[in-house]
């Protein structure tokens, strides 16, 4: 049996992050929650009052013998917008920015790579590259938000960049 690994994006809401991961074969688990700031267990009220220092954010367990950390990562910068500074389009605030909080020095240099690429294309990108401390998964009504409501996100969307 294949040893399953752990990826954390943070791209804007979480719900939208979440949803548009969720087909990806290889991709075993989603949890939302909050990762990069410095309160403990913080609720999602404590996360938008912008003095935790977190991001919305985004773990993924995913078996690497179907799906690779740097596809996850292109799919990532294709599904948000790298350029916005602590926002994704009308959600705005330091929980919304770009981040990849990797969980190994591997994930750290394909992040890097990835961002080098962007950047020599033109693009002005914000994505910050972060060791992962503790990420604390969201209240119970965040996990899965658009399966349960039937809808789709409306700030997220894929733009091909790779």
């Amino acid at each position: 049996m294949a040893q399953m690994e752990t990826a954390v994006f943070a791209g804007g809401c979480f719900w939208g992050v979440e949803y548009l991961f969720k087909d990806i074969p290889g991709v075993k688990e989603l949890r939302v929650g909050y990762t990069g700031g410095s309160l403990p267990n913080p609720s999602y009220k404590q996360v938008c009052t912008h003095t935790t220092g977190h991001a919305e954010a985004l773990r993924i367990v995913f078996d690497p013998e179907i799906v690779s950390f740097e596809t996850l990562a292109k799919h990532f910068f294709e599904i948000h917008d790298p350029t916005q500074l602590n926002g994704q389009g009308p959600d705005i605030g330091p929980q919304y920015r770009s981040a990849v909080f990797y969980t190994t020095p591997s994930q750290r240099d394909i992040a890097l790579r990835l961002i080098n690429i962007l950047k020599e294309k033109g693009f002005k990108v914000v994505t910050q590259v972060l060791a992962l401390e503790t990420f604390w998964p969201a209240e119970e009504y965040h996990q899965h938000y658009y399966v349960k409501k039937g809808s789709a996100p409306y700030c997220h969307r894929r733009v091909k960049r790779f």
